[in-house]
């Protein structure tokens, strides 16, 4: 008999466990799979049992298509109040000779190099300093509104957002509503790092927790306003961390619906106080990928920044689940660079990332931040 569908042809094979076959029953079903089921595939799941759910469901969700967006990124400061184990790019405040600490007038400078340019979003976000306060932040937003009003600001992440608001002695619910009010019109997706406790207190510690970042999130959320998620792997975590982490995005998710896209950050090793711990491989970041779109059911979208993992892999991660490879971004991010991503100087052309998606035969879609379609490329 001829098998002509992936369901028969997964569900057929003999060299599934029972347990890999009930799991794609369920994909296939549109059933949820459990914590434990996550940690399974994590364990005993192949990278072609993974890629074939993986892309079954991006398909079911988003067809064939690739989505980015027209971006680019500015960062206000590398130094930081923080010391986060893992990162390359802040510095402290007593290192502030080799930072840098941009004004508002600074800042505006680099969006207004980007008039008559066809950008849609503005990235803001970077180091966690004092001066750049709740105030600096609201009149930042308000004078790029003032400038450009249709230019999306998708700025401060929880961490942030913690800090901000604590030093202005505000609510988050307060702090929120001023940043919305101000011009901020949806949130990054990071500082999430890991959830669990023990980990984020080894490789983070001092940040604002687990629950604190989702609690933002969720207020966000409940402002009519939207944001992403993500999510640091390949460092000292287990599978069991990884499993949690996906579990309580996708309990909020469930709650709120706020969240557009879900973003696995690959840790990289260069110049910072975890040099030791090795990287993972490029089969590990394509694992993790699929299983982030399996057990993420209620997103729509699973990002890939090609910024910090490369051309390549951002094209084999097409064929695992992910939809989106994010954006044109310019060389202004220093953030995976400063840890040794393979893109050093990041910025791709609106056809490069065109290019870089037909090459791999799907179907390239240009939106805005919350994923209206500004062209279809399969339309002349």
């Amino acid at each position: 008999m001829i098998m002509e569908n992936p369901q028969e042809l997964i569900l057929a094979s003999h060299a599934l466990t029972p347990e890999l076959k009930t799991i794609a029953t369920k994909v296939f079903n549109q059933e949820r799979i459990s914590f434990n089921e996550g940690v399974y595939l994590y364990k005993h799941a192949n990278l072609s049992y993974l890629g074939a759910l993986a892309n079954y469901i991006r398909e079911q969700k988003n067809n064939n298509y690739v989505f980015f967006n027209r971006n680019f990124h500015v960062e206000p400061t590398n130094i930081c109040v923080y010391t986060c184990s893992f990162c390359a790019y802040s510095r402290l405040i007593k290192q502030r000779e080799e930072g840098w600490e941009l004004s508002i007038e600074q800042m505006m400078d680099i969006i207004k190099k980007y008039d008559g340019q066809e950008v849609t979003e503005v990235h803001i976000t970077g180091g966690v300093i004092p001066k750049q306060d709740l105030a600096f932040y609201t009149t930042l937003f308000s004078e790029i509104k003032k400038h450009r009003p249709e230019l999306h600001v998708k700025a401060l992440t929880p961490v942030e957002c913690h800090y901000i608001f604590k030093k202005a002695k505000v609510t988050y619910t307060e702090g929120m509503k001023l940043l919305k009010e101000s011009g901020l019109d949806s949130m990054p997706g990071g500082g999430a790092e890991i959830f669990d406790k023990e980990i984020r207190d080894k490789i983070a510690g001092g940040k604002c927790s687990a629950e604190e970042w989702l609690s933002i999130h969720e207020i966000w959320h409940g402002l009519g306003m939207q944001s992403n998620a993500t999510m640091l792997y390949g460092h000292i975590e287990s599978f069991e961390n990884r499993v949690d982490h996906l579990e309580r995005l996708r309990q909020l998710q469930d709650k709120t619906k706020g969240f557009n896209a879900f973003i696995p950050l690959k840790f990289r090793n260069g110049n910072n106080d975890m040099s030791d711990v090795p990287e993972v491989s490029v089969i590990e970041d394509l694992r993790n990928y699929a299983i982030s779109r399996i057990y993420l059911d209620n997103f729509d979208h699973i990002k890939a920044y090609w910024a910090m993992i490369g051309r390549s892999t951002a094209q084999l991660s097409l064929n695992f689940g992910v939809d989106d490879i994010d954006g044109t971004i310019d060389d202004t991010t220093k953030i995976y660079s400063m840890a040794g991503a393979e893109e050093q100087t990041p910025k791709l052309t609106t056809q490069q990332l065109v290019d870089l998606i037909t090459q791999v035969k799907r179907t390239p879609v240009e939106r805005d931040t919350l994923y209206h379609i500004v062209k279809d490329y399969s339309v002349n």
